[in-house]
């Protein structure tokens, strides 16, 4: 099968290499053996070509770790699959069997069907950046109706999924961006208010926006000056949710302000629910699609040849929302 291995770290266009006749993945327990239609691309994919991401595989391996398919087969303990099922799926990555290529794994507990009104490049984009932010703000952070949420990061992949899901919940959202093109993306979205970090100081804008009080819930995808801006922000009881670090470091996290400032910083990651509870935030979120009130922003399907392309601008912020790579000449664009 064709697929982009992984062979070295680097940047993507030193690190990938496109092969045309690699083994195709073998089920295992638990696994579904998926068509790749499309496949989703996020941060984790570019610094995987890094080595610097916490679950980076073993070299040479495949990565992608979203992925719009149809089931061809599956391993042990798997029920109620059918061959040609069209489902959305986080992989198993993590093995080197990711979905930058013509077939790949898929969890068998993060493996859900895709409506028929959704095209291929949505389904790609929908799964980790909804999951991970209704994760963050209504199971983790319990964000209430009326409160302020801060997104930092705002017109990246995830940012545009808490901005929407932060709007459902009821709150009033602000969030950052690096940019003032960037300004219209996330309003568009629903933004109440937006802080761009080049002309304004994050913390002072929230404190202005929010009469002194600060916000009560922050969604940081960013991690480094971010994080530490949005802690002097941060309202009495408030709740820092850390999602992942953009910036190229992890929030540093000061454990006296924590206790001093009395708020809470709290770590998501949809990994370790089971099956039943994916099911059901899946039905809450494809309802508010159905809606409206959530919508997948695909800014390009990218053809396959082009990944490692594609990559070096996710890794220099160039993206807003998120890119999907067609792989299959049948998927379905936005």
């Amino acid at each position: 099968m064709r697929g982009w291995q992984t062979v070295k770290p680097g940047r993507p266009k030193d690190a990938l290499e496109f092969e045309t006749d690699l083994p195709a993945p073998v089920p295992r327990a638990d696994t579904v053996l998926v068509e790749v239609l499309a496949a989703g691309m996020g941060l984790p994919d570019y610094l995987m070509c890094q080595g610097s991401y916490a679950m980076t595989p073993t070299l040479p391996f495949t990565q992608g770790q979203e992925v719009v398919g149809r089931v061809i087969g599956w391993g042990d303990a798997v029920e109620g699959r059918h061959v040609g099922d069209r489902v959305m799926a986080v992989t198993s990555f993590f093995t080197g069997d990711g979905s930058f290529a013509e077939q790949a794994l898929a969890l068998d507990d993060f493996c859900l069907p895709v409506p028929e009104d959704m095209t291929d490049a949505e389904g790609a984009a929908f799964l980790i950046p909804m999951h991970t932010a209704y994760l963050g703000l209504e199971t983790r952070a319990k964000l209430q109706a009326g409160e302020t949420l801060l997104v930092l990061g705002g017109a990246g992949g995830t940012g545009t999924a808490a901005i929407q899901i932060g709007k459902a919940l009821g709150a009033t959202v602000i969030a950052t961006v690096a940019g003032a093109d960037k300004v219209a993306y996330c309003e568009e979205l629903g933004a109440d208010h937006v802080v761009d970090r080049k002309q304004d100081d994050i913390a002072q804008a929230v404190m202005d926006l929010t009469g002194g009080r600060g916000a009560d819930c922050v969604y940081d995808p960013v991690g480094g000056p971010a994080y530490t801006a949005a802690t002097r922000c941060i309202a009495h009881e408030g709740r820092i949710c850390l999602i992942g670090f953009a910036s190229g470091q992890w929030g540093p996290v000061d454990p006296a302000h924590v206790v001093t400032q009395n708020y809470s910083v709290v770590g998501v990651i949809p990994s370790n629910y089971g099956r039943e509870y994916k099911e059901e935030v899946q039905e809450k979120l494809l309802a508010w699609w159905r809606e409206g009130r959530l919508s997948v922003r695909v800014e390009e399907m990218v053809p396959f040849e082009r990944l490692p392309d594609a990559l070096e601008r996710l890794g220099a912020s160039q993206v807003q929302g998120k890119l999907v790579l067609g792989v299959h000449a049948d998927a379905t664009a936005p």
